[in-house]
């Protein structure tokens, strides 16, 4: 052990003169090893981020909670006759309100987006979102200061609001929201609540821009009680989810009168479907990511192994003199492996410094994470290439003939 380790620093003292004295080549050499490490470490970086971002917006998503809505998550079906189908009603959310046993929360929710005013501030584009009282339990929400609505003032249709964490930002940044009133569209409104800060669902809609008003009251001002709605429905129990789904799916087939051999027309979508669309997407951009990658390393790695066999043939004769004074072939196979590792993890450490920037910039657009394990799996990934590509030319430098080498010229 103790002679290994000891030619395998003369293999790496040896390794570190060759690539010093041949600065150029050995950094033209590594350009392909830089480019497969800056692939691999941005396609990690950017799976990582999205699957983050996808974990974080998930978790708004209760697994108890079940969202029938005319069109099903992840589709994967006739979107041309699914676009057809009848918009779900507050009649149907009434019906499951009253019947659902399993169901500890109904919500009916829908939406549109308007401008938002108090005194000179304004904000463009925002979700004005309808509901009743127990969409805080639904949603899993939480008010970080004031409250939310009544049962009283959303049956009444009382024009009172809750507010998401941005907009009372933007619009009260140095006074409390609470009590004021803002004009929504062109109603006013009292805000009685404020939000907790949620961030963005999947990276992209923030959840904080939002306009929370009593769904009769949405009705009358902003649309009328035709428009489609979602029906969100909280589970008694993790336990009772499929249950519950089945138990909607009935009540909303009587609500809506399809015969026995009809197919649904609406959806009861989950957290599962998310998850499930999610996991198949990841697999098909990895695969894609791999081939792209694993080319690029392909690629950097014959340039490796073509720089190493000009090297064996450049120091044939310093391989004789070696051999002559007693060294194994052990020792010229490592000291030319070394060489070899030591290219390709000098190409990763470029690599990886290149990467990092870039994967700041795609952040921008993307949401990107580089925890320590893509670092560590980027070396790896390099040193292993360059043991691979090494090989074939180490092995040569090993097998060669003292006598015949020493007449090389």
């Amino acid at each position: 052990m103790r002679y290994l380790l000891t030619e395998f620093k003369e293999g790496l003292l040896i390794s570190l003169q060759a690539i010093r004295a041949n600065k150029m080549r050995s950094a033209l050499t590594t350009l392909g090893i830089v480019i497969g490490i800056v692939s691999v470490t941005l396609m990690g970086t950017a799976i990582e981020g999205l699957d983050r971002a996808f974990n974080k917006s998930i978790a708004a998503i209760g697994a108890d909670v079940l969202y029938v809505q005319k069109f099903p998550w992840g589709g994967g079906q006739d979107w041309w006759r699914i676009r057809n189908r009848r918009d779900i009603q507050i009649r149907h959310e009434r019906a499951i309100e009253k019947q659902a046993s399993l169901a500890q929360a109904v919500t009916p929710v829908t939406g549109t987006r308007r401008q938002v005013k108090y005194e000179r501030k304004l904000v463009e584009n925002v979700v004005v979102v309808g509901t009743d009282a127990d969409f805080i339990e639904t949603a899993g929400a939480t008010i970080a200061f004031g409250r939310f609505f009544t049962p009283m003032e959303a049956d009444g249709g009382r024009p009172v609001c809750a507010i998401g964490s941005e907009i009372a930002v933007n619009l009260f940044p140095n006074e409390n929201p609470i009590g004021k009133t803002i004009k929504v569209g062109n109603y006013a409104y009292r805000v009685v609540g404020v939000f907790e800060r949620q961030g963005n669902f999947l990276g992209m809609e923030s959840l904080d821009n939002r306009v929370y008003i009593p769904i009769n009251r949405f009705f009358s001002e902003f649309a009328n009680s035709r428009q489609g709605i979602q029906v969100w429905v909280k589970a008694v129990s993790l336990d009772q989810v499929e249950n519950a789904k089945e138990e909607v799916r009935g009540i909303m087939r009587k609500a809506r009168g399809l015969k026995p051999r009809d197919e649904d027309d609406f959806a009861i979508n989950q957290q599962e479907i998310l998850i499930q669309t999610f996991n198949s997407i990841g697999v098909v951009i990895a695969g894609v990511g791999l081939f792209i990658t694993g080319l690029a390393l392909f690629v950097g790695g014959i340039g490796i192994m073509n720089i190493m066999f000009v090297s064996v043939t450049e120091r044939t004769k310093e391989i004789g003199i070696r051999k002559a004074i007693g060294a194994p072939r052990r020792a010229i196979l490592l000291q030319f492996l070394v060489e070899s590792a030591a290219l390709c993890l000098l190409g990763g450490i470029i690599g990886l410094a290149t990467a990092f920037p870039l994967s700041l910039i795609i952040d921008q657009v993307l949401p990107t994470a580089m925890p320590v394990s893509i670092v560590i799996v980027a070396l790896l990934v390099s040193i292993f290439v360059g043991i691979v590509s090494g090989f074939l030319p180490a092995y040569r430098a090993s097998r060669l003939d003292p006598v015949d080498a020493l007449r090389y010229e």
